[in-house]
């Protein structure tokens, strides 16, 4: 646990002894810091056993921790409890010049032209999923969502079809996912059911990997992982790059899969954009598949997206720890301790956002972006840890809302609940009637 020297700490809820803010921590972790952001103000302070949190929902306080002074800050310890043991020294989790490496190696996979070789297979891969959709039936969009942002990911990231264990994988995904969601580290040796899941994922992630890099030992290609596997200079171990293919099947699907979860409910409950949106659609495609060339004439799609992950941030929390001392606010941070910056709380916030629980994709038009401070969006994170991704998800998400949108209606059952981990999971199916136009 941090030490907090310092004769100032931030405002904050009280607590209590040893056990500091658990309880209103776990009852309600989204209420929590919101309430914790217009109580206590830009920076508050919060507890639960063996760590501190530092809270940070001031744009400009973010922007510093995440880019003018982000060399005093690392992923840390609480990240590395979270997801370490599943995605081992994987870009999320690396530091320093093994992480700077790593991710020069990487960014050639996202370059726009190798962005629009996968653009094809985004498509194609929407198109097999709503084949099998029937008109009126109910389905778990969520589910759905997960296991085509699987199978797009693997296809163009490892040039591998996962289509046979498309369940298979995501369930093995979730459980990771799920194993993140306890805020007090749970000692793997225990037997939980909810540490025997994971252990059995990270199990079922091996074999994936693994196969992955045999299917690609001694090949070529401008995939990920043959990147990975023929890098010059320094030794790229195949656990390293077993690492890395467990790291961007998780990141490169889970995110986007809630985005397109989220945003289809919003739509759903909003018929006047659904329909402004399904104009726009029918006005450029005209039925046929959209391409990453038809992106630039379908801006309400893009704005759809973006107000889907304002109300909605797939990450919904960025951690840091200080490895440094710094100061933020006025109050000083000490080493080890946690800064917690909340898109969730960020983008709800009105003085930044007029009428913010509305769903109003029409807001986000280039005088409004220019007139937002940075980082009072920031959906990617932001800085040099920024998500190396965010083009590659942002294409997807059009992509699959603009071939499904065109086609069908989604209509939810029930009101969206969550259970945030590492990202804003739902609590449950997310059961929608899909109805087609």
């Amino acid at each position: 646990m941090a030490t907090t020297e310092q004769t100032e700490l931030p405002p904050g809820p009280r607590g209590y002894p040893l056990l500091g803010n658990l309880f209103q921590y776990t009852d309600d972790r989204l209420e929590f810091v919101t309430r914790n952001a217009e109580q206590y103000g830009p920076v508050t302070y919060f507890e639960v056993p063996n760590q501190s949190f530092y809270q940070v929902s001031e744009p400009e306080l973010v922007e510093h921790v995440l880019v003018q002074n982000n060399q005093a800050y690392i992923k840390g310890e609480l990240f590395q409890q979270a997801l370490g043991d599943a995605l081992g020294d994987g870009l999320l989790t690396s530091e320093g010049t093994d992480w700077r490496d790593q991710r020069h190696r990487m960014q050639p996979a996202f370059h726009p032209g190798m962005l629009e070789q996968y653009s094809t297979m985004m498509t194609a891969g929407v198109e097999r999923l709503l084949e099998t959709w029937e008109d009126g039936e109910t389905r778990d969009i969520h589910e759905d969502m997960m296991h085509l942002t699987v199978e797009i990911a693997a296809e163009t990231l490892f040039d591998v079809d996962v289509r046979d264990e498309q369940a298979e994988v995501s369930a093995a995904l979730e459980a990771i996912m799920d194993a993140a969601e306890v805020p007090v580290d749970i000692p793997s040796w225990i037997p939980t059911p909810r540490n025997r899941r994971y252990e059995a994922a990270i199990e079922t992630l091996d074999d994936i990997a693994d196969r992955i890099v045999e299917k690609h030992d001694g090949g070529r290609g401008d995939d990920i992982v043959t990147i990975l596997l023929t890098a010059q200079g320094k030794e790229i171990t195949r656990e390293r790059v077993r690492d890395e293919i467990v790291t961007l099947l998780l990141a490169g699907h889970e995110t986007t899969a809630l985005t397109l979860t989220y945003t289809l409910h919003l739509l759903g409950r909003n018929p006047e954009q659904r329909e402004r949106l399904q104009a726009e659609l029918a006005e450029v495609l005209d039925g046929r598949t959209p391409t990453m060339a038809d992106l630039e004439d379908l801006p309400y799609t893009e704005q759809t997206i973006e107000e889907g992950m304002r109300i909605y941030p797939p990450v919904w929390e960025l951690i840091r720890e200080a490895a440094e001392p710094d100061e933020l606010g006025g109050y000083e941070i000490p080493v080890g301790a946690t800064v917690s910056m909340q898109p969730w709380v960020i983008h709800r916030d009105g003085r930044f956002y007029d009428d913010p629980l509305s769903f109003r994709p029409e807001r986000w038009t280039d005088e409004f972006k220019r007139s937002l401070p940075k980082f009072a969006y920031f959906p990617f994170g932001g800085g040099p840890r920024r998500c190396i991704g965010d083009r590659f998800a942002m294409l997807e998400a059009r992509l699959v809302l603009a071939t499904i949108a065109q086609e069908w209606t989604v209509e939810p059952h029930d009101d969206l609940s969550f259970a945030p981990s590492i990202t804003l999971r739902p609590d449950g199916p997310v059961e929608m009637t899909v109805r087609r136009r």
